[in-house]
Parts: C-alpha cells; structure tokens; sequence
C-alpha cells in the first residue's frame, strides 16, 4: 500500500470523501449558519473592513473565516450547495495534508491514518455544517503550518538558504489558522510533543526557541477570543457558566474518555449531546480526571519501550484543552460535549490507530482490514450527513438521540412554525419549557406562534414573561409592542418599542 504514488492516494481520499459526504451536499443551513454566511450588512467592502476591524461585528473574531465566507457570498449567495460543496473540498484536503506529514515523519500507515482521518463519522458535524467551516479552513492552515515547519526543523542550517524562509511562511500560516478558529493555538505545543517523539529529548535551541513566538502568538489569540466570547457571546448568560475548578476538572476528565469512546465506537452522534449534571458531582465525580492522568502516567512508564503511545496520548488530550470546560464556551450552555470539538484532536489517535493497525497486520491482511474499516466508516458518514437535509429532520434526529434537548425542541417549533404548523410549533415550545423553565427565548418563540393563531392575549403574556427573564431582549420587546398595538394599547407598545430601540443602540 505504502508503494503506491501519492498522487493515487490524494485521488482515492478526494473521491471517496466526495462519494460518502454526497448526501451532505444536498443539506440546507443549520442552526446558527445564518450567523456565518455573510449577513446583508457585510457584504460590501465596507462590511469585509468591518469583519476585520470591528470586534463584535461577527459572532466571534475569526476575520480570515469570514472573509472566506464573503467571497463564497459573491460566488454563490445563499444557495447552500456551494457551502457545502467547499467545506467538504477543504475536509479532503486536510486529510491529504494529513496523510503528507504522517509520511514525511515515517509514520506506519500513513495514508490508512489519512483515509481513517477522511471518513471518520465525528467529523461529519465538522463537515455537514457549513459554520465548522472554521474547523476545516483553520485545518488547512493547521497542517500547512506545520509541514512547512517540519521541513523548516529538518534543514541542517536554518540560517542560511530557505530555512527561516520556511519559518516566516509557516508563521504566516499559524497566524491564518489562529484567525480561522483559536484552537488551533495548540499547535506549537504539538510540534513540541511530535520533536520529543523523533528525538527522544527536547532541545531548547532546536526545539524550543524558534516555537516561543507561536506561544505567545497563540496565547494573545487565544485570551483574545476568550474575552470575545464572554463579552459578545454570553453576555448576560455567565450564571450559567458558573462551575467550580473541581467541577471544571470533573468536565475535562469525563470529555477526554466520552471524545476517545466516540473514536472508537462512534455510535450514537448526535449533534447536542445531553449536558452532564456536574453541578452535584460528588468526589467519586474526581474517578475521570484522575483516571486520565493515571492512563497518561502509564503510557509515560513504557516510553523507553515506545514513545508513540504517549505522545499519541498527550497530541489528544492537549489538542482537546481549549475546550474541555478550563474556558466558558456558549456551546457548554447545551451540552459539555460535541463531535466538532474533537475535529484536531482525533487526528493523533488515528494515526495511532493506523500504525497499530499496520504493526498487527501484514499484506492483504491489512489491507482487507482497513478496507472493511473504512467501508463501514463511509457508510457511516453518509447516513449521519443525511441529517442535516433540512432543519426538521435536523432537530428530530437530535431528539431521537436526545429527548431532554430543549434546544432542539424549541428550534424544530421554529422550523415547523416556519412551515405554518402552528400547532406543532406550540407543542415543541412548550415541551421546551417543560424540560428548562424560565427559557426566555422559548417564551418569545411561544408567543410568536400565539400572536400568528390570532391568540394575542396568551402572546402579550408569553412576551411579558420573555422581557421579565430577560430585560435586554430586543426582539421580545419589539414583539410585545406589536400585540401590544394590535389589540389597541397604543400608549403600552411605544413605550415597548422605545425600550427595543434604546436597547439596540446601547449595542452599537
């Protein structure tokens, strides 16, 4: 297998990525998309210098996302396939650069690690859902970084010639995956690790001086993007975050074995997860960090035997750092866990996998049991990408896996208000409530399906009690200032709107 011409294996990872994600390429827009693919206000020159010079302007501070996604807007529009079609080109080519920098560091397996990389299904909600677009886009940059660095770090004199050429290329392109999606800030800390695992020992010199820059790059990015995010993510929402460091380390250690057994049995996946009641974690609660820290202590007792178990264990577990629960994330909101979280750090343990897998096998052995492997991957993935066609089957899929979801529940009464089955809107909105009382954004919905039943009297009162749970809801005021007017309380609905309006500009 390893004899065959790259240019074979790049070919065979783009057709089969393009044949088991064809059903995505049929998908819609998901749940927050309509927050990346470029908004009306953006889409003039203006709105490019305003993606890259005003904080706040987009959902998070990822300028080189969105200007890819400001040119796709001039491309393509709103028409989802072009979004789609890209976002799985880019997955594919991620995995081909994989497949590259497993071969340049004489991995066993390394095209088996690449295609295992391609067509495993926790990668679907990267690739299906055109926002994780910042997974796969900082992904290219990720793996372009650091196989022009690697060829950087193999020069015998970087002084002279190309080396610090490739270094200052392959800082450019950390600071592209940085402004793509501040995960990838791990970087420098990987190539520390993947050093180690060549050499046996860390130099300073070698090793560590040219990669200080990229730390302090990736930390500045990185304590950036924190801010940004609870500054104009979770504003107001932060008692929600409010865990103890005992808890964040009971989060950290369950994530790191529930992201290692989706791994190895991928099933179910789902796209909101249930969210863990760590809030009365005991001490026996303290059994998953601690059984983390024992494996990696395992793994480091055999390294004179073998230095790959434990650098595969240390490239998982701090590539999966940045979101293990140490930050607030909104998406901790749903659920300590998701499949996109993992879209880096899996790629270690498949090479490991890989070259086990390799080791164990030889011949048409090996090759009969990646081929079954990766079979039964793709069709995987071709079911899982069939849930994001279109937002009902989205959000039922969810419940299905996850009955509890409130958010899918008042998502699908979006979805299916949409469709003017108001009834069935209502029935979600108030399942929504029933699982998470005192959801402001479910009293809004509910009162919206109301107010299009003619019902205004339950919608001012669903309204009132958005506004009460959240005094800066926008949106809820304005809706309460429209059924306020519609049953003649004039004086009532200006004094709404004026609120709406005082809010909205307090944001500007």
């Amino acid at each position: 297998m390893n004899d065959m011409r790259p240019a074979v294996f790049h070919a065979s990872i783009f057709s089969a990525t393009l044949i088991a994600y064809f059903p995505a390429l049929r998908g819609g827009f998901a749940w927050n998309d309509a927050d990346y693919v470029t908004q009306s206000g953006f889409r003039s020159l203006a709105g490019l210098a305003r993606i890259w010079f005003k904080v706040g302007a987009t959902e998070q501070y990822y300028p080189v996302l969105h200007s890819a996604f400001w040119i796709e807007h001039r491309l393509w529009g709103d028409a989802p396939l072009g979004y789609h079609l890209l976002n799985v080109l880019l997955h594919a080519a991620a995995a081909c650069l994989f497949g590259v920098i497993l071969r340049r560091l004489a991995v066993p397996g390394a095209w088996l690690g690449a295609l295992l990389f391609a067509l495993h299904p926790v990668c679907v909600e990267s690739v299906a859902w055109i926002s994780e677009e910042k997974n796969t886009l900082s992904a290219v940059f990720y793996l372009l970084a650091a196989l022009v660095y690697l060829r950087f770090d193999e020069r015998d004199n970087r002084s002279v010639g190309g080396g610090w050429r490739d270094y200052l290329l392959a800082t450019g392109l950390f600071v592209g995956a940085l402004l793509s999606k501040s995960v990838t800030a791990t970087l420098p800390a990987a190539l520390l690790v993947v050093s180690w695992w060549r050499h046996g020992r860390i130099s300073w010199r070698r090793d560590v001086a040219p990669l200080l820059p990229w730390f302090a790059l990736g930390a500045g990015v990185g304590l950036f993007t924190g801010w940004v995010e609870r500054t104009f993510v979770i504003g107001g929402l932060r008692s929600e975050f409010a865990l103890s460091f005992f808890m964040r380390w009971v989060v950290a250690g369950r994530a790191v074995w529930f992201y290692l057994g989706k791994l190895l049995w991928p099933h179910p996946l789902t796209f909101f997860y249930p969210r863990w009641e760590i809030e009365s974690a005991g001490l026996e609660q303290a059994l998953y960090p601690l059984s983390v820290l024992a494996a990696l202590l395992v793994l480091w007792s055999i390294r004179r035997r073998s230095r790959g178990p434990v650098a595969v264990g240390m490239l998982f577990v701090g590539s999966l750092f940045p979101t293990l629960g140490f930050f607030d994330v909104f998406a901790f909101r749903f659920s300590f866990v998701a499949d996109h979280f993992q879209y880096l750090a899996c790629m270690g343990v498949l090479a490991g996998l890989a070259a086990a897998l390799s080791a164990a096998l030889a011949g048409v052995h090996r090759i009969a049991a990646g081929c079954l492997v990766l079979c039964l991957f793709g069709i995987l993935v071709w079911r899982q990408c069939g849930v994001y066609h279109d937002p009902e089957t989205f959000y039922r899929a969810i419940l299905a896996d996850n009955p509890s979801s409130w958010i899918a529940h008042n998502n699908l009464g979006n979805a299916l208000l949409d469709q003017k089955r108001g009834d069935e809107a209502i029935a979600e909105y108030r399942a929504a409530l029933g699982i998470r009382p005192g959801y402001p954004e479910a009293e809004n919905d509910l009162g919206t399906a109301l107010a299009a039943k003619g019902l205004m009297d339950g919608a001012i009162g669903e309204y009132r009690r958005a506004v009460r749970l959240e005094p800066d809801f926008v949106q809820a005021h304005l809706n309460l200032a429209l059924a306020l007017w519609a049953v003649g309380r004039r004086d009532e609905a200006i004094a709404e709107h004026d609120t709406a309006v005082r809010l909205e500009s307090s944001r500007r």
